[in-house]
């Protein structure tokens, strides 16, 4: 067996494991050795040991045909803000490095369930707050298509270990953007799934050992094909013998050919200007729909942009405030109240949403809830399937860059997840896909929504709309 299996997808290595082709400890010792050469610093924690006895515990089942789950022995890596029993996880924070949990986040204990062979953890900017993924623990993780480029955040390792074959999979989280902006950026796929499918309790942030996690976050799967992305979604959906729980998701899955799809695409929006070769991919991506017999159209969004982000902000600076000490929240209060009330600055609408009152969050759940409604109605009274927008407004920025700039204009550094958070407080899965490359040969990718539990719709077409793509002459380069 050559190393070259480190190079296909996640359900090609698990063919090959149940075809005894190769055993689960060979395979992680081939992952390991990429890992040992990579330069893009995307594996900051390892589990060798624990690691070789979990994959050898995988073939010995083998051995006896016996299989604990949909994931048994492949080799994975987890987002170090995900706690891991016995694995040091610190979240890209000074004051967790030497924070080493006694169980597992409860989407990491049902990957284990399934059989996965967790062999380290991927970088984060600290508490995962940031679109880099730099921390003063662990450095910088590299963009494998351009050293100088972001690899986004805050799932920056978990992408980059994808797409540098370091590992078929990553589980990363989900709650400004944080999977889907590095999925476009690194050029792999990823899922946020329908939120509340997979269950956040030991994702940092929140401190370790709560309980609750914010209300918006979100764990999903990262890897190099839809169809393995399905395979981790169905992990990630059972829950694990520990949660002792009685439900069961059977999520959909019909399927028909892209052909018979009524596809939406929101192509542009003032609010969030894209480049012109994100634009051009856009209308490519249109046009080989619409010449495969889909049924695609234009829209101008079910929502209104700016509406839409300027709820996602106030939902965000809410939940974040949880673990706010007391004298931080007691400062933060009297600076809000010094506020002049004509005050619009960035600064001030960050204070009055992070000292907002019960009464007003409440307000925002309910228009919240109401626009969840609305893109509810968008996809039923208009029957449309999924929805494609941009994934962000261009490929890779530069790495370190506090600014975006698209065709030459200064932008928010902030928009780079505009397109990414219409759905982040709304809950609907969404899925980044890789399309195309820039000029630069940066990855280029669009994001696929739909409503909500339609998940495996998304992934059908992802696979369907990449085999067309790649079928289409003179078509796309990704």
């Amino acid at each position: 067996m050559t190393t070259d299996l480190t190079h296909q997808p996640a359900h090609v290595q698990l063919r090959a494991l149940d075809r005894r082709e190769i055993s689960s400890v060979e395979l992680l010792d081939l992952h390991l050795a990429r890992i040992d050469a990579s330069h893009v610093n995307a594996v900051v924690t390892r589990d060798d040991g624990a690691a070789r006895i979990a994959a050898q515990a995988a073939d010995e089942r083998r051995a006896r045909n016996e299989s604990s789950g949909t994931l048994d022995g492949l080799p994975l890596t987890i987002k170090d803000s995900f706690e891991t029993a016995g694995l040091r996880t610190t979240s890209g924070a000074e004051d967790l490095e030497d924070h080493v949990p006694a169980r597992d986040a409860d989407a990491v204990a049902r990957l284990r369930h399934q059989g996965a062979v967790i062999m380290g953890k991927t970088n984060t900017p600290t508490y995962c707050q940031d679109l880099h993924t730099d921390n003063s623990l662990f450095g910088r993780t590299l963009n494998p298509h351009d050293p100088g480029r972001t690899a986004g955040g805050s799932s920056g390792g978990p992408a980059a270990a994808v797409a540098d074959h370091l590992t078929p999979a990553d589980l990363g989280s989900d709650l400004a953007g944080s999977l889907r902006l590095p999925a476009h950026y690194c050029g792999v796929y990823g899922l946020r799934p329908t939120h509340g499918l997979v269950p956040a309790r030991g994702h940092i942030p929140r401190p370790p050992g709560w309980i609750t996690s914010s209300d918006m976050v979100t764990p999903g799967p990262l890897a190099r094909h839809p169809r393995d992305l399905d395979l981790l979604l169905d992990a990630l959906t059972t829950p694990s013998p520990a949660e002792n729980s009685p439900w069961f998701v059977n999520l959909p899955t019909a399927r028909r050919a892209i052909g018979q799809l009524r596809v939406a695409v929101w192509a542009e929006d003032a609010s969030c200007p894209v480049d012109r070769e994100t634009a051009d991919v856009l209308a490519a991506v249109e046009q080989a729909l619409a010449s495969s017999g889909t049924n695609v159209r234009r829209t101008t969004g079910p929502v209104g942009f700016a509406g839409s982000l300027r709820l996602f902000e106030q939902l965000l600076h809410g939940t974040a405030t949880a673990a706010t000490d007391d004298e931080a929240g007691a400062a933060e209060l009297a600076a809000a109240r010094d506020l002049h009330e004509d005050d619009a600055s960035p600064r001030a609408t960050f204070l009055r949403h992070r000292t907002q009152t019960h009464r007003a969050w409440l307000r925002a759940n309910e228009e919240r809830l109401r626009l969840r409604e609305t893109w509810h109605r968008f996809f039923a009274d208009t029957e449309h399937d999924v929805l494609i927008t941009p994934a962000a407004p261009t490929a890779a920025i530069p790495a370190g860059t506090r600014a975006l700039t698209v065709d030459g204009v200064e932008r928010s550094f902030f928009d780079q997840t505009g397109w990414a958070n219409l759905t982040s407080h709304v809950g609907l899965p969404s899925l980044v896909m890789p399309v195309a490359r820039n000029a630069s040969g940066l990855p280029i990718g669009v994001q696929l929504v739909g409503p909500t539990h339609s998940d495996r719709t998304l992934l059908a077409m992802a696979e369907d709309l990449g085999s067309l793509l790649r079928a289409t002459a003179g078509g796309l380069d990704f």
